[in-house]
């Protein structure tokens, strides 16, 4: 028999990824005031089709960057090639606004819900593009919010820039061998040095080596260096912008940065990862001295939003695959997949669950932009500040395993690569340790809660949602215990056991009520969806674990020392 002659699949269809998402328009249209929604309609319509037939194409295209350290003569180049599909979609990143749409604040406070609903519909494609753009928008802010008259004036324009030709890329060097998340045991120095007048700050040189610098392709970085004592750990850091491909530093890379290797990673292959040496690079200071940590933490908050984007942006395009195949995929009898009960089941797990995420996510987005409008209540505020290290590290666990079972969904076709499936697993796969893992963000999160005042609004926020619910059902009033018991657990969160069950516990009751608040502004506006809206939050409480979740706090919180004990002898072979 030919090739010919036999079954073909027909190919899925493309859906639009903005409007045919069962989730986006509706959350977009509850939180953005009406006549940003009608404004950005026209632009979400466009940019869907340009994902479609422009960003999709190029995706055999992306490929590892390359680097050669020496040319022929043995002098040392480290010129750094990023394949053509990759610096194809860096161009349309840049010119889509991926990070402008956030400064230029054309909506106000509004401008982060935008961007970020644009972003997330631009991860399927993009091959992890967030991760130089989020540290690219991340280290905009640090210039906005701490950076020199003249770094205001010459790099924050650039860095927001939509022009291909101007914009400025930037990395985040923070990573060192001796501590990886710690960075109390950061080696590099900082040496003051005499300062000439094209500096943008005070000129120091930085001494070191940077195990794990993404977005080596940069302009400049932002990077964290000793100018204290090693014995003060993480009080004796500041923080520097380091340019490379900048000003009058020639190409393909210089400022006395060497680049050691690249590094050979599971998944973000298109994006340069290096292992990176300071040898007497000049930097400039950025906040102040020894003040490197509060300066940085605001770009990490940034950053880690752009980590819960591409959790929840990758999982919608899995998620938009298996939809879409189930349309035309059929079973024995003649049956479309999305006929079968089962396939139903599994797939409408898989969608509450990314509404439940994705609601979360754009909640603390929604947050975000009250904050950089200066205009956040001090509720809000602390209400962003527990909620950011939650969704990081809520998102990342969750996102991936759904996604799986989406790969699933298309049988054996979903195991080919020219479905899209691993790349984007693989990808994601990073969310569960780029910018710290789910433990390193549940004990961020522990630190916020420390005053009484942060868990106090939080809670005060959620019972306030749920008082207002028209359905006393029993997953409302499952979801008011939870929301009432959490001051008291979080009183026990100095036990070393509880911070990863309670970020996991603090994600399920606050996605639960972000889910709940959009089922009573739907039922209450006689939306279409209403109904649906209802049960995806009534299922998520039930089904999602929440119940599991207040378990696993209860399980940890008692008998520390033997669970400790125990522990150890699960994991390492028990003596006789």
């Amino acid at each position: 028999m030919r090739i010919e002659e036999i079954f073909h699949q027909p190919s899925p269809p493309h859906e639009h990824p903005c409007w045919d998402d069962p989730i986006l328009p509706s959350l977009l249209k509850r939180i953005l005031p009406e006549n940003v929604f009608n404004a950005i309609q026209p632009d979400l319509t466009r940019l869907g089709h340009d994902l479609v037939n422009v960003a999709r194409p190029l995706a055999a295209q992306v490929r590892p960057a390359t680097l050669t350290n020496y040319n022929a003569w043995g002098e040392r180049i480290d010129n750094l090639q990023t394949s053509e599909g990759w610096r194809q979609l860096t161009k349309l990143a840049i010119q889509e606004g991926y990070i402008s749409t956030g400064y230029e604040r054309k909506f106000f406070e509004h401008s982060r819900v935008v961007m970020f609903a644009k972003c997330m519909i631009m991860t399927g494609d993009f091959h992890v593009i967030m991760c130089p753009f989020g540290m690219t928008d991340g280290a905009a802010r640090l210039v906005e919010l701490f950076g020199t008259d003249k770094m205001k004036a010459e790099v924050f324009p650039r860095l927001i820039s939509r022009d291909p030709a101007e914009a400025f890329l930037s990395g985040q060097w923070m990573t060192e061998s001796p501590g990886g998340s710690d960075v109390s045991r950061t080696e590099t120095i900082a040496t003051p040095t005499t300062s000439s007048p094209t500096d943008l700050g005070p000129s120091y040189v930085l001494d070191g080596f940077k195990w794990f610098s993404s977005a080596a392709e940069g302009n400049l970085s932002v990077a964290l260096a000793r100018t204290g004592d090693a014995a003060s750990g993480s009080r004796a850091l500041s923080l520097f912008m380091v340019p490379i491909r900048f000003q009058s530093f020639p190409t393909p890379l210089s400022n006395n940065v060497h680049i050691h290797r690249l590094k050979d990673k599971i998944g973000t292959h298109g994006v340069p990862t290096a292992e990176l040496s300071l040898n007497s690079a000049r930097g400039w200071l950025v906040g102040g001295l020894n003040e490197g940590i509060k300066t940085i933490t605001p770009m990490l908050n940034i950053t880690r939003i752009h980590s819960a984007i591409h959790s929840i942006g990758s999982l919608q395009r899995c998620l938009s695959i298996a939809r879409s195949y189930a349309t035309v995929r059929t079973v024995a009898g003649g049956k479309l997949l999305q006929s079968i009960p089962q396939h139903m089941e599994t797939l409408a797990n898989v969608t509450i669950l990314y509404a439940a995420l994705t609601h979360f996510t754009f909640g603390a987005v929604s947050l975000l932009g009250k904050s950089e409008c200066g205009i956040a209540t001090k509720e809000e505020a602390a209400r962003l500040r527990l909620l950011t290290p939650t969704i990081k590290g809520f998102c990342a666990l969750k996102a991936a395993t759904a996604m799986e079972e989406c790969m699933a969904a298309l049988g054996g076709q979903g195991y080919i690569e020219e479905t899209g499936f691993g790349r984007l697993i693989r990808d994601a796969l990073v969310e569960k340790i780029w910018e710290g893992t789910i433990d390193v963000m549940a004990l961020d999160m522990i630190r916020a809660a420390r005053d009484d005042f942060t868990i106090q609004s939080f809670c005060q926020w959620a019972s306030a949602i749920v008082t207002l619910s028209p359905i006393k059902s029993a997953q409302v009033l499952q979801l008011q215990d939870a929301v009432e018991q959490l001051p008291s657990i979080f009183e026990k969160s100095a036990n070393p056991l509880l911070p990863r069950s309670l970020i996991i516990l603090l994600g399920h009751v606050a996605s639960s009520i972000y889910l709940l608040e959009h089922a009573m502004w739907a039922r209450q506006h006689g939306e279409s969806t209403a109904a649906v809206d209802w049960d995806r939050f009534s299922r998520w409480v039930d089904e999602g674990s929440l119940k599991a979740a207040m378990s696993a706090v209860d399980l940890v919180g008692a008998g520390m020392e033997d669970r400790m004990e125990i522990n150890q002898a699960h994991v390492y072979r028990a003596k006789m």
